[in-house]
């Protein structure tokens, strides 16, 4: 509702924000997310709602940080337990399969050779891959927690790679093995550079 004709000292449009601050995920069963969240995905755990005289019983929930430029933020990811959520389906799939309201997380590496490493470890630890891409921005790997949640780890490009297009670079796609030594290769000199093409001149 507009409400600037009853204020017209009001903002005529919404802030720009910097980002998504943290999210907040519902999941089955805290103590296997949590394994999840930490033993394979390399998140901290840096807090817990507790029991106090105002909130005597606090749902299970627990908050998680990654590292920001050698420091702990108050939390990325927090996990609420709700043991009456659907199951998820067999297989995760980006476009269909079970219906999620999240359909991926995408958690960024500090860079390219942090990446390979984690791909390696999932992939020892017989973590699926669900995709292997290489967009236009970012490389990206996707796999999926055990609620069903999609997560994307993935690297950023340098930003002369992606900024003189923005719309090009998040409409290309390289799809990449998923399985074997190959989907651990990463070849970053392939990627194109994007600009936008000149206007005709009349």
């Amino acid at each position: 509702m507009d409400n600037t004709a009853a204020d017209p000292s009001a903002p005529r449009q919404a802030v720009t924000p910097c980002g998504i601050n943290h999210l907040v995920l519902n999941v089955r069963d805290i103590e296997e997310s949590h394994r999840f969240w930490t033993e394979l995905l390399g998140f901290r755990q840096v807090g817990e709602l507790k029991a106090t005289p105002q909130r005597p019983n606090p749902p299970k929930m627990r908050f998680y940080s990654g590292e920001r430029g050698g420091h702990t933020h108050h939390h990325d990811v927090a996990l609420v337990e709700n043991r009456d959520l659907p199951a998820p389906s067999r297989e995760w799939s980006m476009y269909g399969g079970a219906p999620m309201a999240v359909n991926h997380i995408a958690i960024t590496l500090p860079d390219r050779e942090a990446w390979l490493q984690q791909l390696a470890f999932l992939q020892a630890r017989g973590v699926k891959f669900n995709r292997r891409v290489d967009h236009g921005m970012t490389h990206s790997l996707y796999i999926n927690d055990p609620n069903g949640y999609g997560i994307e780890l993935l690297y950023e490009l340098p930003r002369e790679v992606w900024q003189g297009d923005i719309d090009a670079a998040l409409n290309f796609a390289r799809i990449l093995p998923t399985e074997g030594a190959d989907a651990l290769v990463d070849e970053a000199d392939k990627n194109p550079v994007f600009t936008r093409p000149e206007p005709a001149t009349p």
